[in-house]
């Protein structure tokens, strides 16, 4: 895998017409050769967002997660597809109802699979496997620099979100596990 060519191909594939399912198909062909990924990006060894590019109409990331982390509800405001190229991610998915947010649907994505999120689309995200897990995260938008929506994990009460305040969740794994600084 080139970074820089996959990179290209996702901003071609951006172009399109219907944008966010031929971001996919770029995404399905990377993972499918995970090894490839792996090569190209490290075996995980800490919580993290490697960001590949960060624009306003596109945000590509490797998110690393730690051995059973979990990071709460949420949302995204813009489309996402997820590739995952090791470990796995568990993904329950919400809706908002009278009384804040309640489960309706799960999904479990292992190595080679993706996943299109529409943008209004609201999950939480687990890692249930006792190793790292790596996957390939798009959004259509820029992620950093748009203010979202996360949910008390406990409560499901909704708080503010945005780029900021995930990595900072991320490197609060990194200290519970005592791994290296983000």
């Amino acid at each position: 895998m080139e970074i820089e060519r996959f990179i290209a191909d996702c901003i071609a594939a951006n172009e399109e017409t219907d944008a966010q399912a031929a971001v996919n198909e770029v995404l399905a062909q990377a993972v499918s050769t995970p090894a490839a990924v792996l090569a190209a990006l490290g075996d995980p060894t800490k919580a993290g967002l490697n960001v590949l590019l960060s624009s306003p109409t596109l945000t590509i990331f490797a998110a690393t997660w730690t051995p059973q982390m979990n990071l709460m509800p949420h949302n995204h405001l813009m489309w996402a597809n997820i590739g995952i190229y090791t470990g796995r991610e568990d993904n329950i998915f919400w809706k908002r109802t009278s009384d804040g947010i309640t489960a309706f649907g799960a999904n479990a994505l292992f190595v080679k699979d993706t996943a299109m999120l529409p943008e209004d689309a609201l999950h939480s995200v687990t890692n249930p496997l006792q190793r790292f897990t790596g996957g390939i995260h798009i959004y259509g938008g820029d992620f950093f620099d748009t203010q979202r929506s996360q949910w008390n994990s406990e409560t499901r009460e909704e708080e503010p979100s945005d780029g900021a305040r995930i990595r900072e969740i991320f490197q609060r794994e990194n200290e519970r596990l005592g791994l290296k600084r983000c």
